[in-house]
């Protein structure tokens, strides 16, 4: 049996306990002694991280081999066509290789907190919001991609980690749990 917590990470929060410069991090949100993330998410992304203290589920979550699904809702500049969201699906060439999305799909604007600076309105009149389902989790991958393909990143959340959800949490927030997930 292991402890699993799921964390609403805000906005500018990185995903460690500790940091040599004076950014926010975990420890100011998270009280619980011995566990680590399963993955990162950017000092500028919000929504989903996963913490244990089981080493063995830490590292299979982050792993890509057993594909936990990875659901991200991204605010982009400009609204993508249906081309454009075909080739995330088909590859982007980035720096270090293709990167693959296995799903990627319009949506309307979800419902989120609003985020802390908030995105201004100028920026948020013109922008539209995709859903992205990633298999992998390379630095910066989804906002490498979009980024190659015109529409840079504004705002990206992630809400689903593998069958964890973001919901009902809040900025700041966390759960925990206990899961005994087949090695």
């Amino acid at each position: 049996m292991a402890t699993l917590i799921r964390f609403f990470k805000p906005f500018r929060v990185l995903s460690q306990f500790t940091d040599s410069g004076s950014r926010a991090t975990l420890s100011q949100f998270i009280d619980v002694a011995d566990v680590y993330p399963a993955g990162r998410l950017d000092f500028d992304s919000e929504g989903l991280l996963l913490l244990t203290d089981d080493g063995a589920l830490q590292a299979r979550i982050a792993n890509p081999r057993f594909k936990f699904e990875k659901t991200y809702l991204v605010q982009v500049e400009r609204t993508p066509d249906r081309r454009t969201l075909e080739r995330l699906v088909e590859g982007v060439e980035l720096r270090d290789g293709i990167s693959r999305a296995a799903r990627a799909v319009l949506i309307a604007e979800p419902r989120l907190p609003i985020r802390d600076p908030p995105i201004p309105e100028r920026h948020r009149a013109t922008s539209a919001w995709v859903k992205v389902v990633m298999t992998t989790g390379r630095n910066r991958q989804v906002r490498r991609m979009l980024a190659a393909v015109g529409h840079p990143v504004l705002r990206l959340v992630r809400t689903e980690i593998g069958p964890w959800k973001l919901t009902p949490l809040k900025p700041g927030e966390w759960a925990a749990e206990t899961v005994n997930l087949p090695r």
